[in-house]
């Protein structure tokens, strides 16, 4: 049996195991889930996916997303005015 296995990479070196394979440059949230756009606010959490891994194993493969932290100033033109 063949398994793709997705996880988010945090800035602090944390994995968190993820439903699905993000695209590049997406934003996500806290729990790796896209957010879409326009954000609601910009007072929130949210990451931006800079770089992707894959691991491939003989029993399948280990993508990993990394992540860096927006600051209120990147996420200022993503939100609603």
């Amino acid at each position: 049996m063949f398994m793709n296995d997705y996880f988010v990479v945090f800035p602090e070196g944390d994995t968190q195991e993820i439903p699905e394979k993000l695209p590049l440059n997406s934003i996500v949230d806290i729990n790796g889930r896209r957010l879409s756009l326009p954000l609601p606010t910009s007072r929130m959490i949210a990451f931006r996916v800079y770089r992707i891994k894959v691991n491939e194993n003989r029993g399948g493969n280990e993508t990993l997303h990394y992540l860096e932290l927006l600051d209120a100033g990147e996420l200022g033109p993503l939100a609603r005015p």
